[in-house]
């Protein structure tokens, strides 16, 4: 495995990170007041680009970091939709 890639699983690894607190925290209260629905499904739909510009490159760090963030962004709109 190169260099390139290990930086780019880490750098992985701290976005999807970054995103486990808030659905931990929405997961545990149900409490989704001070989340923006519109930030979050602009969120989602970057997430969903990115994965789509992974996809077309063979990019497997972008792939898999982008398609695991939607889905914890997805999850967290999903819930402030349906208060």
């Amino acid at each position: 495995m190169d260099f390139a890639l290990v930086i780019g699983y880490l750098a992985s690894l701290c976005s999807v990170t970054s995103f486990i607190p808030q659905v931990w925290k929405v997961v545990k209260t149900g409490d989704t007041a001070a989340i923006s629905a519109r930030m979050y499904a602009l969120t989602v739909t970057g997430f969903a680009l990115w994965s789509v510009f992974g996809m077309m490159r063979g990019e497997w760090p972008i792939i898999l970091t982008n398609t695991i963030c939607s889905c914890l962004s997805g999850f967290i709109v999903l819930k402030k939709l349906r208060r």
